[in-house]
């Protein structure tokens, strides 16, 4: 027994030892950050940028993966799954928290299969309608729709998707159930609405405001409490009348329970360092967004963020109704 204890002592001892000698050779080969989404994506175009900057910074290549389906569940599932090394993380946005309740069964657990890592930035939607949609501001949308309820589309990106909560949230506002049309991604949900097979459509900024500088689109409110620099004419919704449809896309970044606490503090470290590099806040100057404050791009404060969210649309989507298998 007095032989099994030391060794069990020594064995421990190895173990604390382990973890600061591998956070200061980590990494050590190139780290796959999944991306539970299509390329191409607003959530994907977010990685890509934090990744080219935490390459230089790591030392080692970020690499993208993009693991799509089930509403984000299955790459969340992926890293999960993955072993606690640091060498895949996973890059999530508010999906990860409404998808808590969304899903009926997760192949995971939100809040213990996962060290958080930090929050990246969070992304205003816009409330937007096809080019020739027959109104000028948020108020004449809301007339039209509720004067025309079977006859206006809205268009998501599916099921848990972030267009999809934002609906929501608009339908629930105006107190008028409208015909949803999901998609399979943000892609062809945007390509229709440009083409005017679909009527009006809640996105993020990373993904319509080319379209609405552009003119093919039409934009009516931003869902945020502060306008954003990229669209400075479009008002916010609680401006233009609604201020319950209050939501932003906020993403953060996931490494698999168990992971080395010293490997995490470096990974967050590294993003906090990519978050205040000129090209990241360029970028997302020009997509309607911004990093986040360096004291949320934190473990802590992105657990307590990630907590509280699922608390917050735990009660709307039970309200709606919709669940995912």
């Amino acid at each position: 027994m007095r032989f099994k204890s030391i060794a069990l002592v020594a064995l421990t001892a190895v173990g604390l030892a382990a973890g600061p000698a591998m956070a200061q050779t980590y990494p050590t080969r190139p780290v796959t950050m999944v991306v539970p989404f299509a390329a191409g994506g607003p959530t994907d175009t977010v990685a890509r940028l934090i990744a080219q900057e935490m390459s230089g910074d790591l030392g080692q290549q970020v690499i993208i993966e993009n693991v799509g389906g089930a509403g984000g569940t299955l790459g969340a599932a992926r890293v999960a799954k993955a072993d606690a090394d640091g060498y895949t993380v996973l890059l999530h946005h508010i999906g990860m928290a409404t998808s808590a309740t969304l899903y009926r069964k997760l192949p995971y657990d939100t809040l213990g299969d996962f060290a958080t890592v930090g929050l990246v930035t969070d992304v205003p939607m816009t409330i937007v309608a096809k080019k020739d949609f027959p109104a000028d501001d948020l108020k004449g949308l809301v007339e039209h729709v509720k004067k025309n309820p079977d006859k206006v589309t809205l268009a998501n990106a599916g099921v848990g998707a972030a267009s999809h909560l934002c609906g929501m949230l608009l339908q629930e506002a105006i107190e008028t159930p409208l015909t949803t049309v999901p998609y399979k991604g943000t892609g062809p949900a945007m390509n229709d609405l440009v083409g005017g097979q679909v009527d009006i459509m809640c996105d993020q900024t990373t993904n319509t405001t080319g379209q609405i500088k552009g003119g093919a689109i039409k934009a009516f409110a931003v869902t945020t409490p502060d306008r954003v620099a990229s669209l400075p004419d479009l008002p916010t919704t609680k401006e233009a009348g609604l201020p319950s449809v209050s939501v932003a896309v906020w993403h953060g970044v996931y490494a698999p329970k168990g992971t080395p606490e010293a490997v995490v503090k470096r990974l967050s470290a590294s993003l906090q360092k990519a978050l205040q590099s000129d090209l990241v806040k360029t970028r997302f100057a020009e997509l309607g967004t911004a990093p986040v404050a360096q004291d949320r791009a934190t473990p802590a404060a992105h657990a307590a963020h990630l907590k509280a969210e699922i608390e917050r649309w735990r009660p709307v989507i039970q309200k709606a109704g919709v669940y995912a298998d």
